[in-house]
């Protein structure tokens, strides 16, 4: 097999725990067998479970079966084992989890990283896993003093006799304790004695990201390593007519072009050779149906399609009778474009396919899902692919593809060429040719009486579905409703007694995918955007509006009170500034987000504050919730001014960060993060905190200068005073 010629951390940790002869302690949790994908065991070692290792160096081992993208997993939850276990967090590390059914997510059946779910998913199975550690090392502590196990105590990486004041570190006991039968039930510590969950801890990959030891995809070295670019049609659905593959070879360092599925692979020594060879191919294409797709023509459509019925997403009393008979009505159009992901590292894979193997090294979020598609592709059992986890730069759904095609491309190109390939995606690629949050258009309308309080709501979602014909169709289409399309719309908190919300499914020619916080991105714009034309309609504050509403869903309520108490809500602001908030359930969690925003006289746009709040539950490292709600403040607020992906001629019209920007760093906002104490239910962090500021940002500019938005991007010509 080829070997990293870039050590990782992680394969440091082994070889550092296995050179030094240590024993290491292994255990499974009743229920779950040793991972089958796991190496076999060594001379001097115990078999290890799934999720812990403890060598006689005292390193404690946590393998982590979620991906690490910057949200921060690869500390989370290695303190939740560090927690029960009583470690000495100094002496903890991680190592990524191969790919097997044991490290399967627990709600989905399958390896994977999404949904903002890591955590709390993980909480109690880790927690377990550390507590059933604990016992077996106070067990082998008390059959080596011949004490009662009762008269011990775990603390830092060590197995006290409170009595005699007698030591053994946890490397110490981990050949006594490999010996052991593991408890089959194992009692967690009361929250309230918690000494590492809930406080602030270090990231343990911070060390190798920063000193640059930590390894991403496009970092994998392996001996023999070829890199491959591949050139795919211009248009979505067009196929090759003909290429030029001989010119193509005429460039210095190319070695071969292989036809694959998805294109046409140029694989050469290095990355400007395979690129050069690319320009050099001369390809006519068959553009296929979609050569004539156009933003506004589609524009036209979707309205076309939104004064049509949808399929029913939530229905309650009749909104639409109760809308004829309002005393006053509030009628508007949303509408949001395509969105790339447009993560920092652009997309690649290096495969290494041979005669009775498949070795493949990818920051992903889908292991399973791309082991198995090398094992369509090879014809080779599932325990002949090895699949490595590497850093992911950035992620934000764009890794979690059904069909793995970044994946499929490298064991293609591998296959056919018969070498260790590495697929790299330029962020031209990507941005042309990539997979986008679907383009939405939203008819909205509510009625009030006389008195000003609401009494209907009707919103209609018109976007395509990019679950159909997916193997996630079953799971997430509801009565012919994507529920994807219309999650954060559909639960609408406020009390109005009448209520219709409906779902119409346009045509999906452009392939989409799920974009971080995935159709809550645009549900809350909407939402929170027109239920403050809704408060300003019956001449409420929007505040005040949004609590009286609130009194049957507390978790709102106390996240849009604590994000109003800390932004000084009421209180004046300087000429030209305006302030504006939104409320917002997601992925489990509740966050409020208030910001404070300027427009000139030339229609820039200025976000200088937001004061964000979020319920999540109980907190393992509250230091990672404040940074996630930064990220996705940062990554909404991009997509609110900036972001746009539009067609002309069936091709994409942006290509890079001049003409697809993102926030700079000198028009960061200040951030202020507050969590909520809540011992309700655990929610995500990963997502939460990037739909309400769109939102709240709207919000805002129209407290400001008196204009609403109601289209992103966010276009400061239409701002213009005049």
């Amino acid at each position: 097999m080829s070997g990293i010629f870039n050590l990782s951390r992680r394969k440091f940790c082994q070889a550092g725990m296995l050179a030094g002869g240590g024993l290491i302690l292994g255990f499974y949790l009743p229920g779950l067998d040793r991972a089958a994908a796991a190496a076999p065991p060594i001379e001097g070692t115990f078999a290890p479970n799934a999720f812990l290792k403890i060598g006689t160096d005292d390193l404690v081992t946590v393998i982590v079966n979620h991906s690490e993208m910057g949200q921060g997993v690869y500390t989370a939850l290695p303190m939740l084992v560090a927690e029960e276990l009583d470690a000495d967090w100094s002496k903890v590390r991680f190592e990524a989890a191969p790919v097997d059914p044991v490290y399967n997510h627990a709600l989905w059946g399958m390896q994977a990283t999404g949904g903002s779910t890591s955590t709390w998913t993980e909480y109690e199975r880790l927690r377990q896993a550390g507590a059933t550690a604990r016992a077996m090392l106070i067990a082998a502590a008390a059959a080596a003093w011949k004490v009662a196990p009762s008269s011990l105590r775990a603390e830092q990486g060590q197995v006290v006799h409170t009595a005699s004041g007698r030591r053994l570190t946890y490397g110490q006991l981990a050949e006594k304790a490999a010996g052991l039968a593991p408890p089959k039930n194992v009692k967690l510590k009361d929250p309230k004695n918690f000494k590492l969950i809930g406080k602030p801890a270090k990231r343990l990959d911070t060390p190798e990201k920063v000193n640059g030891q930590g390894v991403y995809g496009l970092d994998v070295k392996v001996s023999g390593l070829l890199t491959a670019l591949i050139a795919r049609p211009p248009v979505f659905g067009g196929k090759v007519k003909s290429f030029d593959a001989e010119k193509a070879k005429a460039v210095p360092g190319v070695r071969q072009v292989v036809q694959i599925d998805r294109g046409i692979a140029v694989v050469a020594e290095g990355f400007w050779a395979a690129k050069r060879g690319r320009e050099a191919l001369g390809i006519v294409w068959d553009e296929g149906p979609q050569a004539g797709l156009d933003s506004r023509k589609q524009r036209e459509q979707f309205a076309e399609l939104a004064a049509q019925p949808g399929a029913v997403a939530k229905q309650k009393g009749d909104a639409d009778a109760a809308l004829a008979g309002a005393a006053k009505k509030i009628e508007a159009i949303y509408e949001l474009p395509y969105l790339a992901h447009a993560p920092m590292e652009p997309l690649n894979c290096v495969a290494d396919v041979r005669g009775g193997s498949c070795e493949i090294w990818v920051g992903t979020q889908f292991q399973t899902g791309d082991r198995d598609t090398a094992v369509e592709i090879t014809g080779l059992k599932p325990g002949q692919v090895k699949l490595h986890t590497m850093l992911l730069g950035g992620g934000f759904g764009r890794r979690a593809v059904p069909d793995s095609h970044f994946v499929r491309e490298a064991v293609q190109v591998s296959k056919a060429v018969k070498a260790p390939v590495k697929v790299v995606w330029t962020r031209e690629d990507d941005i042309r040719g990539g997979y986008y949050r679907p383009v939405v258009y939203h008819a909205i309308a509510a009625g009030l009486d006389g008195a000003g309080h609401p009494v209907t709501w009707r919103h209609r979602i018109v976007c395509q579905s990019f679950t159909v014909d997916t193997p996630f169709e079953g799971a997430m289409m509801e009565h012919g409703v994507d529920a994807s399309a219309v999650e954060g719309a559909r639960g609408l908190p406020y009390e109005i007694p009448n209520l219709l919300v409906d779902w119409k499914r346009a045509p999906g020619a452009v392939p989409c995918l799920w974009w971080r916080s995935v159709g809550h991105s645009h549900n809350a714009f909407v939402v929170e955007s027109f239920f403050d034309e809704v408060a300003r309609a019956a001449g409420k504050d929007p505040y005040e509006f949004r609590r009286a509403l609130l009194k049957n869903h507390p978790r709102h309520k106390r996240a849009l009170e604590l994000a109003a108490q800390k932004a000084g809500w009421g209180k004046p602001l300087p000429p030209g500034m305006g302030r504006g908030l939104a409320v917002h359930e997601s992925f489990k969690s509740f966050v409020a987000q208030v910001a404070e925003v300027s427009v000139s006289k030339e229609g820039k746009i200025r976000v200088h504050r937001v004061v964000c709040a979020i319920d999540c539950g109980p907190v393992v490292n509250p230091d990672t919730i404040a940074a996630q709600m930064e990220s996705g403040i940062v990554f909404g607020l991009s997509a609110a001014l900036y972001g746009e992906i539009t067609f002309a001629n069936g091709r994409v019209q942006q290509r890079n960060f001049h003409d697809y920007p993102v926030l700079r760093i000198n028009e960061m906002p200040v951030v202020e993060v507050h969590i909520v104490s809540s011992k309700d239910a655990m929610g995500g962090v990963g997502e939460t905190g990037v739909p309400p500021i769109a939102p709240a940002v709207a919000n805002a500019i129209f407290a400001a200068t008196g204009r609403r938005i109601r289209r992103l991007p966010i276009r400061g010509e239409d701002l213009k005073k005049v």
